[in-house]
Parts: C-alpha cells; sequence; structure tokens
C-alpha cells in the first residue's frame, strides 16, 4: 500500500510509528496535485510551500511527543469559503478575488491544533450557490469517477479532491445537501453534523440557520475521527452548542442488532432513478440482515421542502452578502460616477449569474408586502417540517434514503435548467430545515460505472447512531472501488 493509498487514520497511525513522516505524505498529496489538478481543477489555491512547512513543524511535535492525535500529520483540504488566515478565501467568485483574511475558522484552528497539514483551498460553486461546482468564478470541477460528469456541489471540489487522491481528507459546508451530494457523486463519505455542533465562525455566510461545517472523507472511520475534532463548542459563534457526547470514533462497531431504521415512502416516488432506487433498498436490506428492524412509513411534506428551503436559504443569503459592495475588500470595478454606480458595478460585475439570481429572489420574499406571503410562510412550513421528523424519529433511531435522485449529471447539463437542478435537492435539504444530522456513504454504481449515495439521517445530536450504522453497513459492503485517477 502506498502512502496515497492510505485513509486518513493509517496515515497518522504509520507516521506515529515512524514507517513514513507529514513530510512525506504531504510531498505525496502535493505531486498528485500537480500531477491530476489541471484535470479535475480541484483547488483554487494550493499552497506548497506553506504545507510543507506545517508537515516539518509537525513532524518535529511528533517526534518530540507533543502531538500523538489521531490525525497528526495528515494532509487536508479546505473548502474555500472559510477563512484562513494569511491564505487566499475567495469563495470562488470574483467579487472575492483578492481576500486574504486576517484570521482562521475555528473548524479549521481545531484541525491546526490536532497537527493537520492544510495543502489549500477547493473549489466550490460561487458562494455555495449550486448543485454542480460549475458556478464558480475558477472553472468547472470535474468528477474523477467520469471527468465528463459534475463531482456535485458545493462542497465539490472537497469531494473530488477525496476521490481524486489529492488529499486525505477534507472540510465541506453543507447548507443543503452540499456535503452530502457531492459525497454521492464522487463515492466518497460525507457528514453534516446538528446544526451547532461545528463552528461556523470563519465560514463566510450563505444561509445562517442552515449551514454546517463537515468532513469529506474516504470512509467512515475517517469521518468519525475528523468529526471528533472539528466538533467544539465556541463562544465566537452564538449558535454553537457546548456538548459532552462528542467520542464519536468509540460508536465504530459492527453491530446494528435492534436499530430501528425507516425508509421513507415518500423518498422513493417518480423522479427516483431506478439503478439508485434499487441501491439504496438493497442497502437497507443488508442492514436488516445485520439485525435492524427495517420499515417503510409515510414522512409527509416532503414536496414543500424545496419552495421552504429556496425562500429560506435565498433571503438569508440576500442579506448575508450585502456587504460585498466593493468599499471594504475584495472586487471593485474600474470605472464608475458616483458611489451608488459604484456599488451596483461592483455586484454586477463581481458576482456570477446564480448568485444574483439568489440574491433577487430572497430580496424578492423580504420585500414589503411579500414578506409575509413567502417568507414567513416558509418559517411556519420550517416547523411543520421539523415536527414530522420529531413525529418519526419518536418511532426510528435512523431514517434511511438516498441522497439524490439520480447519479452525477454530466458537465452543462444541470446549469441548461435551473430549476431541474433546485430539484436534485429534494433528499438532502429537509436535513438542514430540521437541523438535523445526515451522513453519506457509497451504497454502489449505476451502468456507468457512476457511485451512488446512501443517506442515513438522525435526530438531534445522534450522529453516533449515524456512525455506527453506517460503519455496520459499510463492513457489509466491503471495500467499495476507487476512482480510476488516470490522467491525460
Amino acid at each position: 500500500m502506498t502512502i496515497t493509498d492510505m485513509t486518513a487514520l493509517q496515515l497518522a497511525e504509520a507516521i506515529r510509528a515512524g514507517r513514513t513522516t507529514a513530510v512525506e505524505a504531504a510531498e505525496a498529496m502535493l505531486a498528485n496535485i500537480e500531477a491530476k489538478d489541471k484535470k479535475y481543477n480541484c483547488y483554487v489555491t494550493v499552497d506548497a510551500e506553506g504545507a510543507l512547512t506545517q508537515a516539518r513543524e509537525v513532524q518535529a511535535r511528533i517526534e518530540a511527543g507533543e502531538l500523538d492525535g489521531a490525525l497528526a500529520g495528515v494532509p487536508v483540504a479546505i473548502k474555500d469559503n472559510m477563512c484562513t488566515a494569511g491564505l487566499l478565501t475567495t469563495c470562488s467568485s470574483k467579487i472575492l478575488y483578492n481576500f486574504v483574511p486576517t484570521y482562521t475558522a475555528e473548524a479549521v484552528r481545531n484541525l491546526q491544533r490536532a497537527g493537520a497539514v492544510i495543502l489549500g483551498k477547493t473549489n466550490m460553486d460561487e458562494f455555495a450557490m449550486g448543485s454542480t461546482t460549475e458556478t464558480s468564478a475558477y472553472g468547472a470541477t470535474r468528477n474523477p469517477r467520469n471527468p465528463e460528469h459534475v463531482p456535485g456541489g458545493s462542497s465539490g471540489g472537497s469531494a473530488a479532491a477525496v476521490a481524486a487522491e489529492e488529499c486525505f481528507f477534507a472540510l465541506g459546508s453543507d447548507t443543503g445537501g452540499s456535503i452530502r451530494q457531492p459525497a454521492a457523486y464522487c463515492g466518497t463519505v460525507g457528514m453534516k453534523p446538528t446544526y451547532g455542533t461545528v463552528s461556523r465562525y470563519g465560514l463566510i455566510a450563505y444561509g445562517s440557520s442552515l449551514d454546517q461545517i463537515g468532513p469529506l472523507t474516504k470512509d467512515v472511520a475517517d469521518c468519525a475521527a475528523v468529526l471528533e475534532i472539528i466538533a467544539s463548542h465556541d463562544a465566537k459563534d452564538s449558535t454553537s452548542i457546548e456538548r459532552q457526547d462528542t467520542d464519536f470514533t468509540s460508536v465504530l462497531t459492527d453491530d446494528v442488532r435492534g436499530m430501528r431504521i425507516g425508509v421513507p415512502n415518500d423518498y422513493f416516488g417518480d423522479g427516483l432513478d431506478g439503478e439508485v432506487k434499487e441501491a439504496v433498498l438493497a442497502a437497507a436490506k443488508t442492514l436488516e440482515e445485520k439485525g435492524a428492524v427495517v420499515e417503510r412509513f409515510d414522512l409527509s411534506l416532503v414536496e414543500y421542502a424545496i419552495p421552504t428551503y429556496y425562500t429560506i436559504a435565498a433571503a438569508e443569503a440576500s442579506s448575508n452578502l450585502e456587504r460585498f459592495d466593493g468599499i471594504k475588500y475584495g472586487y471593485r470595478t474600474g470605472e464608475y460616477e458616483g458611489l451608488h454606480n459604484m456599488y451596483r458595478k461592483s455586484r454586477s460585475e463581481g458576482f456570477g449569474a446564480e448568485v444574483k439570481r439568489r440574491i433577487m429572489l430572497g430580496s424578492f420574499v423580504l420585500s414589503s408586502g411579500y414578506y409575509d406571503a413567502y417568507y414567513l410562510k416558509a418559517l411556519r412550513v420550517k416547523a411543520l417540517i421539523k415536527r414530522a421528523f420529531d413525529d418519526a424519529f419518536a418511532r426510528y433511531d435512523v431514517i434511511l434514503g438516498p441522497v439524490a435522485p439520480t447519479t452525477a449529471p454530466r458537465l452543462g447539463e444541470s446549469l441548461a435548467d435551473p430549476i431541474k437542478m433546485y430539484l436534485g435537492d429534494i433528499y438532502t435539504i429537509a436535513v438542514n430545515l430540521a437541523g438535523l444530522p445526515a451522513i453519506s456513504l457509497p451504497c454502489g454504481m449505476d451502468g456507468n460505472g457512476l457511485p451512488i449515495g446512501l443517506q442515513l439521517i438522525g435526530d438531534c445530536f445522534q450522529e453516533k447512531k449515524l456512525i455506527q450504522t453506517a460503519y455496520t453497513y459499510e463492513k457489509a459492503r466491503g471495500a467499495f472501488p476507487a476512482a480510476a485517477g488516470e490522467v491525460e
């Protein structure tokens, strides 16, 4: 097994045992990035010099006995909407083309404290608005499973970097499925934790009540280890929650006997690809054979999740993106007449089409005369969706379903029809509206060799049940084929 074949936990153990070093791991990843990233475009910024400096410092601390954590010395990629002091942070937008923060996001700082080595910042849909990583101002990311297909979004660069072995694990952010869906499309593991479990300090906001940082990894054990490190209470984030149950690696056990798993009928109706349906139901059967009690049930309100989500998310986006005005930082238009004209031209030239679309939608639903009709109504439906999940979790430990209606579409297909792209989020967005945790992991391949994702949803603060269920299924499934990784 080469260094790049290892999982994050295997690499960290090899570094501790002296079989390799943090420097050798960083050099191997940087070589892979150099060889592959022209094809896949996973990164916006690669900090080769900084990564090697970090690796040398971490290696010295490991050898001195100061660092012995589960991920010490392991190279990681960070989604480009998390601030990193001294390192370009663009949100894949022209309007932040030159923004270098003076501080670092708390989740990233937690990784640094644990000895992880930051390789660079990954490509994403502009300001996390999109489901394909094609709205980036720095070009589309390609799926390492098949470069003619999208990697998903908005954390597509992070998922693709893990799949292409251009990092050992990555951080993404999930507003409506933006970790789980690219994980499904690229054949990796991705987890969206309970809202408030991971600090949002330093995460450039899209939808503040929906956003949550989480890991993208090669397997479930790595996912648990990363989540254990990044989960922390943070006084700098008013939505951060103090938890005492974040020892997530303690539940990596192959056992679901007696676990009650609900399978919503609503997730298996019209619009779901036949191969996806077959693979997800086969995964449910596997868990049943391992001792879980699997039942079909009606979740209800699924049809209202998409309009509710896009109303709330767009409203919050229009407010959050108001700060990008060409005055304080970022892009400013070259020629203008007066302050108002400068605002208008800077934002018109700096934002891409999808971001403008959502800002306009958000401004509309918040405007006088429409606030009650749209935004307040969406908040009421959000509460009803949470209540429907509460009722479900009174009966079940875990809800099982697909991540997306299809496998990864071809490049260009989704952007041609934005409504179709929005409908692709139907199985993921309700989780964010209700603040729940959910995990995505591969459960099969379609006829074209593209991965199919299985989604497990838990009640608030029940990540351990999800990790245990996912780990049990992963062990029963066996090793999932790696991306071919052929480079022309």
